[in-house]
């Protein structure tokens, strides 16, 4: 059973069809409907003129002539829905319209139910009807031409092509046209998806590197702050204290100026920002005494060693990715290092730069500060840009004491660095 939609509601063109709500036959288009109303008309007043195509066959009823019209025009009705069911029965009441005195209405009707049975039938159906049109033309011409034996006979083989193949063609050419038109949508749609998805993929990477960077520019200074004000508390010294809270006010200056400059960055948008010094190599030794300082209540001592020599400047990626694993490596020491050395060592073999930071590895009385290990994954990311390799984890010694180690390898070609 079909559900009919209600009055008033219209479903137009191939939704019709694939609408279950109606079936196929049921509703015709609209154009069809009016292209078999005004065949129908047109062929009906002609008959009413006496304007025949085939005058001079007095012994048949002109009334028959309207039969084939009347096939034709219910034929219309289904030339979408059914467009080679239609030619197939056109092309026989056309043969039929021979045997009267034929109506010109039927003939232009069949023309039209060619071109539809091209434009709306199977890939398969547009395909052979071109082609067999046009042998029957050929084949029509020459049994003509055998025939008559007359030149005139070319006129017969010109008007079966003009009825048959011409239609056939129009219907190809525009029959590609549309393929062209929807092929040309589809990849409209398809750039128009992966222009999204870029988007959406620039969008998370912008993300990811925005966390990666407030990480570890605020974590330093937030660890400094947290393991301080716990001794603060726990620590009933007026000395002891006012030393951590001096602390405290100083990371928490340090880290406000941080935040501001990177929310400075952000507010920017696409206009172009003040440039910003972004941190070197250079900033190392005020990081590691930055570091000492904060870390000197915890028994930690931070040295610093630079074994690189006069090897030239490195690429500024290389110079940041240095930096921020130093500053994250601090930070971890600062939270879980055992009291004990935390030393930092950069260097320079050839085409390869090397960073180590190493803490012992072990418990620690006093307060600390937690870890979400979000650090870790941001340095791995670092040196995954820059085509390098990094290890994070305990290592033993010769004296059987353990320590963290972070060591990480980092190329210093330009052209290293990964979009």
């Amino acid at each position: 059973m079909y559900s009919y939609l209600a009055p008033g509601t219209e479903v137009r063109g191939e939704a019709a069809v694939l609408d279950r709500r109606v079936p196929p036959y049921a509703r015709p288009h609209r154009h069809d409907v009016l292209i078999a109303a005004i065949g129908l008309c047109g062929g009906l007043f002609l008959w009413m003129l006496g304007l025949h195509m085939q005058g001079n066959r007095t012994f048949v009823a002109p009334w028959l002539s309207l039969l084939p019209l009347a096939v034709v025009s219910v034929l219309e009705l289904v030339r979408r829905t059914a467009p080679q069911t239609a030619l197939v029965i056109g092309t026989l009441a056309l043969v039929a319209d021979q045997f009267t005195v034929g109506n010109l209405a039927t003939v232009m009707m069949f023309t039209d139910l060619m071109y539809a049975a091209v434009l709306y039938g199977t890939p398969a159906a547009a395909r052979r009807i071109p082609v067999t049109t046009f042998l029957i033309t050929v084949a029509v011409t020459i049994g003509f031409l055998a025939w008559f034996r007359n030149p005139q006979a070319l006129l017969i083989g010109v008007l079966t092509g003009v009825v048959s193949f011409g239609p056939a063609i129009t219907g190809v050419s525009v029959r590609n046209h549309r393929d062209a038109a929807e092929t040309a949508r589809l990849r409209a749609d398809q750039t128009a998806l992966l222009a999204e998805m870029d988007r959406t993929q620039a969008v998370t990477a912008e993300r990811t590197r925005m966390a990666r960077e407030l990480h570890d520019m605020v974590a330093n200074h937030l660890s400094a702050i947290a393991i301080h004000s716990t001794a603060a508390l726990s620590i009933d010294d007026p000395d002891t204290s006012r030393e951590a809270l001096g602390v405290i006010r100083e990371n928490s200056v340090d880290g406000l100026a941080e935040m501001r400059r990177l929310i400075g960055l952000l507010r920017a948008g696409g206009a172009t920002p003040e440039p910003s010094a972004s941190p070197t190599l250079a900033s190392l030794d005020a990081l590691v005494e930055q570091t000492r300082t904060n870390a000197a209540s915890s028994g930690l001592t931070c040295t610093f060693e630079d074994t690189r020599g006069n090897q030239g400047p490195l690429p500024a990626p290389v110079e940041l990715a240095t930096y921020r694993i130093v500053q994250e490596s601090l930070t971890n020491a600062l939270k879980h290092a055992a009291p004990g050395p935390v030393v930092v060592r950069i260097g320079r073999a050839g085409q390869l730069f090397t960073v180590e930071v190493s803490s012992v590895y072990g418990h620690r009385p006093g307060p600390r500060a937690p870890g979400s290990g979000a650090g870790l994954v941001g340095m791995r990311e670092r040196v995954a840009l820059l085509g390098g390799e990094i290890e994070a984890g305990p290592v033993s010694t010769g004296d059987r004491t353990k320590i963290w180690r972070v060591r990480a390898e980092l190329p210093v070609e330009e052209g290293t660095v990964r979009a």
